[in-house]
């Protein structure tokens, strides 16, 4: 069908930028519909009837530790198996949680024993989505916080499974989950509280050797905030200096932050043998990296690039100030690897998840983009 068919769930989305909402559909149909939580109770619909939003319904998961949820995360296993994760907790204090969705019974239960990742009371971990390598392996990157506090980010880490469950370091040595910070050997980059690191800062990307190179940004030894790439090399992990400023970058702060001060895109590959990334810098503002792939040196080359995405989706159809544009891609990709699907909207930045003095911009439409590359 190509109309559109609309159903209003009883929970709405306010300021609170943590409380994003996401969906996955399951291997019988059923769409399941999870979000608009910052340390509240579990808000999780599912439909009764495969393909028919209209018979969505609120209903618990497992019952246990759903009082105060975060983040909430769909995923499957290499096996299609449907996984919720979410932080129980509070930024400063929160355990990982995951939990796994039995199509035959149509009843979710606790996927790992225990929680993926404990900080035991003094911290909490902000990880990535597991990503799943061209070796096979799962990976999954991750910075420890003391404190709602953004600037008590610390800790770069990292930990790889063939099946979820069973977790190890890069130098394939078995770890007891829950994962913890007191496991050194996950440790990627010991940068402290106040270094210079950010949850949800740092990028994962593969080499041509299957190897996994993480991208991120924190001070060094003078205080200066520069790049770094950091890729497990002759059984340790090295870290490449990407650039050389002379500026720091000090930030701080609780709840959903605007720009801090940097930004960085995470790596892709332009050619063979041939890196790049794009970075936002309040002293340097916008730039890009050419970086070899073999050394992970910068390299003066120009390359023409080409762009992300088409330039009609790049306008906003408003003069209203302080409008930006928004996009949410489907993770699940989809079978023809040349299809992508890309919703977008248009909204004002975060704001410390306040609400925004007025005046307000009239509401913008959301879109569903299929976006085809060339080949």
């Amino acid at each position: 069908s190509e109309v559109w068919q609309h159903q209003r769930l009883p929970t709405q989305v306010g300021w609170d930028s943590h409380n994003y909402v996401t969906m996955a559909v399951d291997r019988d149909g059923h769409l399941h519909v999870s979000g608009n939580m910052h340390v509240v109770p579990l808000i999780y619909f599912r439909t009764e009837t495969a393909g028919d939003i209209s018979t969505l319904k609120k209903m618990s998961m497992t019952g246990k530790d759903e009082n105060r949820v975060t983040y909430p995360k769909f995923l499957t296993d290499h096996q299609g198996k449907l996984i919720y994760s979410y932080r129980d907790g509070s930024s400063g204090n929160g355990v990982q949680v995951w939990n796994a969705y039995d199509t035959a019974t149509r009843a979710w239960s606790r996927f790992l024993d225990t929680p993926l990742l404990d900080g035991d009371g003094k911290r909490n971990a902000y990880p990535h989505r597991p990503q799943y390598g061209p070796d096979g392996w799962y990976h999954l990157i991750w910075v420890w916080r003391d404190t709602p506090d953004c600037a008590t980010n610390h800790n770069l880490s990292y930990a790889r499974s063939q099946d979820l469950k069973h977790w190890q370091s890069a130098s394939g040595v078995a770890v007891k989950l829950p994962m913890r910070f007191k496991d050194k050997v996950l440790v990627v980059d010991p940068a402290p509280s106040g270094g210079g690191m950010i949850n949800g800062g740092q990028g994962l990307f593969f080499d041509s050797n299957k190897r996994p190179v993480i991208s991120y940004h924190k001070a060094d030894e003078n205080g200066h905030m520069q790049i770094y790439a950091a890729r497990y090399e002759q059984g340790a992990w090295k870290h490449h200096v990407l650039t050389h400023w002379d500026k720091a970058v000090d930030f701080s702060g609780r709840g959903s932050m605007n720009f801090i001060g940097i930004s960085l895109s995470g790596l892709r590959r332009i050619e063979p043998g041939l890196l790049t990334m794009t970075y936002r810098h309040k002293h340097y503002g916008h730039g890009r990296l050419m970086i070899d792939e073999e050394s992970l040196k910068p390299v003066n080359k120009n390359v023409k690039m080409v762009p992300k995405f088409p330039a009609a989706l790049k306008r906003i159809d408003s003069d209203f100030t302080g409008l930006r544009i928004r996009r949410a891609s489907d993770i699940g990709g989809d079978p023809d690897g040349s299809v992508r699907y890309l919703l977008q909207w248009q909204s004002l930045g975060v704001n410390h998840d306040r609400r925004h003095q007025p005046p307000y911009p009239e509401p913008s439409k959301l879109k569903l983009y299929k976006l085809r590359a060339n080949r």
